[in-house]
C-alpha cells in the first residue's frame, strides 16, 4: 500500500479524497482541469430508477458560509448512466461509487439490481434522505429501522460494497448508523445537507422556489465533523467525512476525528480544482510530517 492509500471496508482507494454526490456531474465534466482518475473516488449525481427533470428555478442560492440547493435530483437515470456514463469512467480507470435514491424499497432494490450487472461500480451509496412513500413520506434516514431495512435489502441484492449517507436531520444518528451496520452497511458517509431557506429582502420573496434547499459548504463543517466524531465511537465499518471540507487543514481533521475518507462537495462549484489541490495537500502534509494517511486516521482520538 501506499503512503496515501487507504481502505474502506473490501475496498482500497488510492487517496482519501473523493468527491461527493451532486457537486461533481458524472465526473468526466471535470477533465478540462485533471485527471479526475488521481482521486480516490468519485460520488455520482444521485441516480433515480428514471430520469428527473428536478426542481423548477431558481434552485440554487449562495448563503454567507455556502450555499443552498434545491436542485430536485435532477439526473439521466440509473439506466442512461450505465450506458453512456460509466463505460468512459470504467475505460479511464475512475473509482465508481454510484449515489442512488428512491422513495421505496423496492425500487432501491430495482437500481441496485441493475448496477450490479455492470462491471466498474466499486461502491453503492445511498442516499437515504428521502421520503418513504410507503410510510406517509417519512424520510428514510430520520428512522433506525427504515434506514437499516433498505440497507438490508440493497445488501442482498448486489455483491458491491454498500455505504449509507446519513442525514444530520436523524434524531438519533449514532443510533441509525449502528442500525446500517447491523443491516450490513459496508460503512458510512456523514453527513449529506441540512434544510435551510434564504429570504430576498429587496423583493419581499423567498430565494428558492422550492422555498427550503439543502444547505453546505462551510457553515455545515462543524457540524459534520462533530457527527462524524459521534459515529466514528458508535460503529466499527468505515466513516467518511463530508461537510464542509474546502481546504487540506479541513480534510486533515475529519480524517484525524477518524474518517477513513473524505468527499469534497461545495468547493468543487467555487475551485473545480479543489478536491485535486486536496490530495495534493495531504501527501504534501503527510510528507512534511514523515505519516501515512492512514496514520492519522483518528490521530485527535488518541
Amino acid at each position: 500500500m501506499s503512503r496515501e492509500s487507504v481502505t474502506v471496508g473490501s475496498l482500497e482507494l488510492r487517496n482519501a479524497v473523493l468527491t461527493a454526490s451532486g457537486t461533481f456531474g458524472y465526473a468526466l465534466e471535470y477533465d478540462d482541469f485533471f485527471d479526475v482518475a488521481e482521486l480516490g473516488g468519485i460520488c455520482t449525481k444521485g441516480l433515480s430508477l428514471h430520469p428527473r427533470p428536478g426542481n423548477p428555478p431558481e434552485r440554487i442560492c449562495e448563503t454567507a458560509a455556502g450555499m443552498l440547493n434545491a436542485i430536485g435530483l435532477a439526473n439521466v437515470g440509473v439506466e442512461a448512466f450505465c450506458t453512456d456514463k460509466l463505460p468512459l469512467l470504467r475505460e479511464r480507470g475512475v473509482t465508481v461509487i454510484a449515489n442512488i435514491f428512491a422513495s421505496s424499497v423496492a425500487d432501491f432494490v430495482t437500481i441496485t439490481k441493475r448496477l450490479d450487472a455492470e462491471a466498474g461500480v466499486h461502491a453503492i451509496e445511498l442516499n437515504v434522505s428521502c421520503p418513504n412513500v410507503a410510510e406517509g413520506g417519512i424520510e428514510f434516514g430520520k428512522d433506525k429501522k427504515m434506514c437499516a431495512q433498505v440497507t438490508a435489502a440493497v445488501k442482498g441484492a448486489t455483491k458491491i460494497p454498500v455505504w449509507v449517507k446519513m442525514s444530520p436531520e436523524a434524531a438519533e444518528i449514532a443510533a441509525v448508523g449502528k442500525a446500517c451496520e447491523d443491516a450490513g452497511a459496508d460503512a458510512l458517509t456523514a453527513v449529506n445537507t441540512i434544510r435551510g431557506m434564504a429570504i430576498d429582502s429587496q423583493l419581499s420573496r423567498v430565494r428558492l422556489k422550492n422555498r427550503t434547499g439543502g444547505l453546505s459548504g462551510p457553515a455545515l463543517k462543524p457540524i459534520a465533523l462533530r457527527i462524524v466524531w459521534d459515529l466514528v465511537e458508535a460503529v466499527s465499518i468505515p466513516v467518511i467525512g463530508i461537510g464542509g471540507i474546502s481546504t487540506t487543514r479541513d480534510a486533515i481533521e475529519f480524517l484525524m476525528a477518524g474518517a477513513t475518507a473524505v468527499q469534497v462537495g461545495t468547493a468543487n462549484f467555487v475551485d473545480p480544482c479543489a478536491a485535486s489541490k486536496i490530495r495534493a495537500g495531504i501527501q504534501e502534509y503527510c510528507e512534511q510530517k514523515n505519516v501515512t494517511v492512514r496514520e492519522l486516521i483518528g490521530s485527535a482520538r488518541r
